[in-house]
Parts: structure tokens; C-alpha cells; sequence
């Protein structure tokens, strides 16, 4: 978290040290940035904008969440009233696992942390990555819901899915990336895409038409 004196300035100490003894290797960081209204300290703005400083410099990837957007996922879809640091924790530590799922396991569509660079990064210096996660449900529900592919994938682009407070319909994306978990075969993640892109509803640089 660069909020905080630790994360970013401890934080930025690391990176940097990082980047001269281990210069050649990829770095994915997952960056916790301060939300306006879920504010601890007044000087949080100061301490991300200045750590931001060395992410640009220091890391190859970095996902950015941020906790009011995961607060409210834990409200909205897992019915917690008053969420947590562990409930937040939790999400955010779901989202790591997902995306670092295809290390650990075999998969017909894997990929590793290179491939993230290569072909989510335009530029070397435009590295900073909008995450979301779907489908987040309650165990209560958990049980009784049946989520095609198709449905799972759409969700991934609604706002309320995203791990920052970002709304990407007024913008445009430059790249996508869909890591699918458990029984997914690559013919419906396909067909699930096709729609996408035949549907239009979500719109790419024009530098960058293919996109996924």
C-alpha cells in the first residue's frame, strides 16, 4: 500500500534495490493506492504520488487496487455490512492467486509473468494495470448459482467488477488479458470473446484493434 510511510517509502527502497541486484528480471507489483473516501491519513496523497515516482521506474507490471472499490465489492456482492482489513485482504489475496494461478498450474491457455509484460505493456513507462475479478459471491449463494462462461466474462467488464474505482467505459483499452479458473475450456473462453467483440461494448485504441 503506498498510502502509508512503509509501503511507500520502505516500498520504494526495495524496488530500487531490487532493480540493481537483480536487474534483468520481471517485476509484477500489486499496488494499494489510497481512495478519497476511505482515507486514514492526510498525507496519503502526498506518499503515492512520490512512490508512484519509483514504480514507473522500478517495476515492469504493477496492478493497481484500490480499497474503496474492494470495499464495496465486499458490501454489494458478499453481503458484508462493515468489511475488514481481513475481508479486504482476502479479496485482494484471491486476486493475486488468480493471477499467478497459471505458475502453479497447468492449464491449456497459460501464461506466465513475461508474457504480461509483453502483451499488456505498450510502453515500457505505461505499465500500470486495471484489474477485475468475477464472480464474487457469498457463500450463502455460492451454492445455488449456475455462471456460464459468457456471464463470468461480461462481468469481468462491468465497473462494479473492478479491483480500483475506474469506470472504463469512458475511456479506451490499449490491452486485455482473461485468466479463467477451474473447468474452462478454451472453445467457450473463445466464443465468449467473439461476442465481445461482435457486441462492441468495449472499445480499444485504434493503434490496438485485436486487443485480447
Amino acid at each position: 500500500a503506498v498510502g502509508g510511510g512503509t509501503g511507500s517509502g520502505l516500498g520504494s527502497l526495495l524496488l530500487e534495490r531490487l532493480s540493481v541486484d537483480y536487474g534483468k528480471k520481471s517485476k509484477l507489483g500489486f499496488t494499494v493506492y489510497p481512495s478519497p473516501q476511505v482515507s486514514t491519513s492526510v498525507v496519503e496523497p502526498y506518499n503515492s504520488v512520490l512512490s508512484t515516482h519509483s514504480l514507473l521506474e522500478h517495476t515492469d507490471v504493477s496492478v493497481l487496487l484500490d480499497n474503496e472499490a474492494i470495499y464495496d465489492i465486499c458490501r454489494r456482492s458478499l453481503d458484508i455490512e462493515r468489511p475488514t482489513y481481513t475481508n479486504l485482504n482476502r479479496l485482494v489475496s484471491q486476486v493475486i492467486s488468480s493471477l499467478t494461478a497459471s505458475l502453479r498450474f497447468d492449464g491449456a491457455l497459460n501464461v506466465d509473468v513475461t508474457e504480461f509484460q509483453t502483451n499488456l505493456v505498450p510502453y515500457p513507462r505505461i505499465h500500470f494495470m486495471l484489474s477485475s475479478y468475477a464472480p464474487v459471491i457469498s457463500a450463502e449463494k455460492a451454492y445455488h448459482e449456475q455462471l456460464s462462461v459468457s456471464e463470468i466474462t461480461n462481468s469481468a467488464f462491468e465497473p462494479s467488477s473492478m479491483m480500483a474505482k475506474c469506470d472504463p467505459r469512458h475511456g479506451k483499452y490499449m490491452a486485455c488479458c482473461l485468466m479463467y479458473r477451474g473447468d474452462v475450456v478454451p472453445k467457450d473462453v473463445n466464443a465468449a470473446v467473439a461476442t465481445i467483440k461482435t457486441k462492441r461494448t468495449i472499445q480499444f485504441v485504434d493503434w490496438c484493434p485485436t486487443g485480447f
